[in-house]
């Protein structure tokens, strides 16, 4: 098996070297990140495996402080009559005393680069490009090892990144990559590793595992998200409960079935929050703010559908006001019992067996409750718009996840997706039910329909 390729993370304090490990290693906890500059004391590494085989190694390593004295510094090393080459000259700086005193953390960066196959010198690019950078780079070059400008903080405003191309250019250093460790593109880190692939030709091999696991991972997230929305909406539609008409009780059981719903879909937010790595307290949503990890607006307030363009139906008893539906069968005063058992004696044997109880509790004077459809829609939209954001976020970002009004016209206008429909009439599928039965194979068969809809409108 052959050794793993080695990167060492370089460049000035304070542009997003541990930010850029966090994003490549898919850890928030990796190091530390903040907006203070010199975080990064030490050399930290990560490894990168596929199919238990180490492929990469990632060095995180401190900032380099003050360039220009080195350089200065390292000018001066030369012996008369000497010509020391790069690495010469930095094996004699490395073991003198500066090394150990004035010039500490530059020595760490330079010892490390020096033992790594390659550099990845990460830029902010919203600086200027100022002469202690051009410096930075001097001093890496001596190294002899290949380096690859990684230009930060390039999807918002305010970059500087035509600025940076020509002065790495005349630095002879014409391949280079764009990547925010925050906002990474979704190409990104194949781009990344593509452009080392050119620096490292023995290297593209292992490269291209790291692009194609990594590829496969992403569809394999999306895939479970979709998964974990998809069983969330069967839980709340397959939902039913029996209530005697009264409306104490009838008040008490719809204060109970929205908390149900409320928690299930907390449930759900946690479990895409772990599914992608990030932590509770990592997602706030614009109008629609997740707080502490928990969804802040209430998701049974009209003025929430109002929000997402959810058309509110109109509909028996509590409807649009409770985002409850109250089930005709067994609440429509105007359905006579008669015309009601006649349908059902037609629909044969089962539909009796599955809308007896139901039925007789008519009789009884029992009305059920059901999610109504507008809210099944808000729930799709406010955990569809929870995978995208945290598909296309970077595990470095420190703002908390801002979410946009989404854009699906389908879960907001179009026809509800068949597997929603059958579950009405299977409150055996719900978990929010008092006896679920959640392993039966056709409630399967509706999870994965309904999944691959959810993946095809994504």
């Amino acid at each position: 098996m052959s050794n793993p390729l080695t990167l060492a993370l370089v460049g000035h304090t304070n542009v997003g070297k541990t930010s850029l490990l966090r994003t490549l290693t898919r850890d928030v906890g990796f190091g530390e990140v903040s907006h203070r500059p010199s975080t990064t004391r030490h050399v930290e590494g990560a490894r990168l495996s596929v199919d238990g085989q180490a492929l990469l190694e990632l060095y995180d390593t401190p900032g380099l402080e003050d360039a220009i004295a080195l350089l200065d510094y390292l000018e001066r090393l030369d012996r008369p009559g000497e010509r020391l080459d790069g690495p010469a000259r930095l094996a004699r700086f490395l073991d003198g005393s500066e090394a150990r005193q004035r010039f500490e953390q530059e020595a760490k960066v330079l010892r490390q680069l020096l033992a790594s196959d390659a550099g990845l010198y990460v830029i902010d690019a919203r600086e200027p490009v100022l002469a202690k950078y051009r410096d930075e780079l001097a001093i890496l070059s001596m190294c002899g090892r290949p380096l690859l400008p990684v230009l930060n903080f390039v999807a918002g405003q305010g970059h500087r990144e035509s600025e940076w191309r020509e002065a790495l250019a005349r630095l002879g250093l014409h391949a280079l990559v764009r990547f925010d460790s925050v906002a990474p593109p979704l190409d990104g880190e194949r781009r990344l590793y593509e452009s080392l692939a050119l620096l490292l030709e023995h290297a593209r091999p292992a490269l291209q595992r790291l692009i194609d696991d990594h590829e496969a991972q992403r569809q394999a997230r999306r895939q479970s998200g979709a998964r974990l929305i998809a069983d969330l909406l069967l839980d709340c539609a397959a939902c039913r409960r029996s209530v005697a008409a009264e409306p104490q009780r009838e008040q008490a059981a719809v204060i109970a079935l929205r908390d149900s719903v409320r928690q299930r879909e907390q449930r759900s937010v946690e479990a895409l929050l772990r599914l992608y790595a990030f932590r509770p307290d990592d997602a706030q949503a614009g109008e629609l703010p997740l707080l502490d990890g928990r969804w802040g607006d209430d998701l049974f307030n009209p003025e929430t559908l109002r929000q997402l363009g959810v058309n509110v139906g109109g509909g028996m008893a509590a409807g649009a006001a409770t985002g409850l539906g109250v089930d005709l069968l067994v609440g429509g005063l105007t359905l006579g019992a008669a015309a009601a058992v006649g349908a059902l004696v037609g629909g044969g044997a089962q539909t009796l067996r599955r809308y007896g109880a139901r039925l007789k509790g008519k009789f009884k004077g029992q009305r059920e409750l059901t999610v109504d459809d507008a809210v099944l829609r808000l729930l799709a939209l406010r955990q569809q718009q929870l995978l995208h954001a945290l598909d296309s976020r970077g595990h470095a970002a420190l703002e908390r996840i801002q979410l946009a009004a989404p854009q699906d016209a389908v879960w907001r206008e179009g026809q509800l997706p068949e597997a929603l429909h059958k579950a009405r009439a299977h409150p055996e599928w719900s978990s929010l039910n008092n006896a679920p039965q959640l392993n039966e194979r056709e409630r399967q068969a509706q999870l994965d329909a309904l999944s691959q809809t959810l993946i095809a409108g994504g």
